[in-house]
């Protein structure tokens, strides 16, 4: 619509009914309507011209992530709402937990920084909140809950390996454990759950589609039966697809001239590890498995499985295996391995398998890796080092840690999480 002005005077009424107007939507907005001229009944507060810039500088936020209980009865969680409200804290996100007496409610805040976690839960206090856990959180908690969990559940159904991981992504600081079903002498552990898992307050226990158990543990707060569905669920995709690995390699080319194919290798190369183990040398198989050379093989099973981590595979040319790297996942912590053949050592394979693994793991969000090996391993030392990045070295008995943190930068300081002491009541 196109508004033309009028020859006509205008009517005396007129401006007054505008100022009017404009001192409502003042009121009401904050600021003046867009395109219009300050008024003199209007006062100080619109004495700027329009699309003047803002003097004042926006007050500086901090995310939290905060799960409370509401009592079960209605108005509860609007009292909460406007308790919250009232301290200029933004409420992003919300989820519910419904139990079968109530609800636990999840909330993504926005609050100024000057509230402390402490006075953020005295708020919810107030507000009727009860038992009230506080975390702080970043940018990655922005992602609504649907598109996590299509995310993960998506990363999941390509690779195998993403299973443990999806897992500590849904329900952020926990740990995760893969119990085998047997013990590398083949004794049974007995560990494998119902197939209904069990949920058993801060512990899920779930069934592993391939044998044994993942068991998730998160001490300072309680799972409920909703993040036990959600567990089950992606537990349930990972069985329907069976075991999968992503396909393809890549072809690189040694200082020397020669190609190697690198890909992802994964139990169907159980039988190839093998022959390599058997060209390589006592000392080399010795100081890969610290342990006695002929139990090297019955460590396969465990590492060429995706449920424990990733693993690389170097080939020649001609398509023998000559060099594996593991990529381990250790409950909160990453372990990085290599064995290379004796023929195949000095030659730049190892180098070359250690820097994707380890730009595997801080793709997944891994803060360290470390290396478990010997000082005599002058090998392994070497290509930890030549990553490049900070590392730390632990001895004892003989046996060398390295570990390397692939974010040198100084993570935030963690707010401790405030008690959770009793299981949820009503909402």
């Amino acid at each position: 619509m196109t508004f033309r002005a009028s020859p006509e005077s205008p009517s005396p009424h007129r401006p007054h009914r505008w100022h009017d107007l404009l001192a409502r939507w003042s009121r009401r907005q904050g600021h003046a309507p867009p395109g219009t001229s300050p008024s003199p009944a209007a006062g100080p507060h619109t004495a700027d011209a329009a699309g003047a810039p803002e003097t004042t500088p926006p007050e500086a936020t901090t995310l939290w992530r905060m799960r409370t209980t509401v009592r079960d009865q209605p108005g509860t969680l609007a009292a909460l709402c406007a308790a919250l409200a009232e301290y200029r804290v933004d409420i992003l996100a919300l989820q519910t937990h419904p139990l079968t007496d109530g609800t636990v409610d999840e909330f993504l805040l926005r609050a100024p920084e000057s509230l402390a976690s402490t006075e953020l839960a005295d708020v919810v206090t107030a507000g009727g909140g009860s038992d009230t856990w506080v975390e702080r959180a970043d940018t990655h908690d922005l992602v609504d809950a649907p598109t996590r969990a299509l995310t993960l559940a998506t990363r999941t159904a390509l690779d195998a390996a993403e299973l443990p991981l999806a897992l500590r992504q849904l329900f952020g600081r926990c740990t995760i454990h893969s119990v085998p079903a047997t013990s590398l002498g083949g004794r049974s552990l007995d560990s494998t759950p119902p197939s209904e898992g069990v949920l058993e307050e801060t512990v899920m226990r779930l069934r592993d589609p391939s044998g044994g158990a993942i068991v998730i543990e998160r001490p300072y707060l309680p799972f409920t039966p909703t993040e036990f569905a959600r567990a089950r669920a992606l537990v349930e995709l990972d069985a329907r697809l069976g075991p999968r690995v992503p396909h393809g390699g890549d072809v690189l080319t040694l200082p020397e001239g020669n190609a190697i194919t690198v890909r992802r290798a994964d139990t169907g190369d159980l039988a190839a590890a093998r022959e390599m183990h058997a060209r390589c040398s006592p000392t080399t198989l010795g100081l890969r498995y610290h342990g006695p050379v002929g139990d090297a093989d019955r460590y396969l099973d465990h590492l060429l499985s995706p449920r424990f981590g990733r693993t690389l595979a170097a080939h020649t040319a001609s398509g023998r295996l000559v060099a594996l790297g593991h990529l381990l996942w250790d409950g909160d912590e990453t372990e990085v391995a290599l064995i290379v053949e004796d023929e195949w050592q000095r030659r730049g394979v190892g180098g070359e398998l250690l820097r994707r693994l380890v730009a595997m793991a801080a793709e997944t969000g891994c803060a360290s890796v470390y290396a478990v090996t010997q000082s005599a391993n002058t090998g392994m030392v070497a290509a930890m080092r030549s990553l490049e990045l900070p590392l730390d070295y632990q001895i004892e008995q003989g046996t060398l840690v390295i570990s390397a943190r692939l974010d040198p930068a100084p993570a935030p300081a963690q707010v401790p999480p405030l008690p959770l002491p009793a299981p949820p009541h009503g909402h």
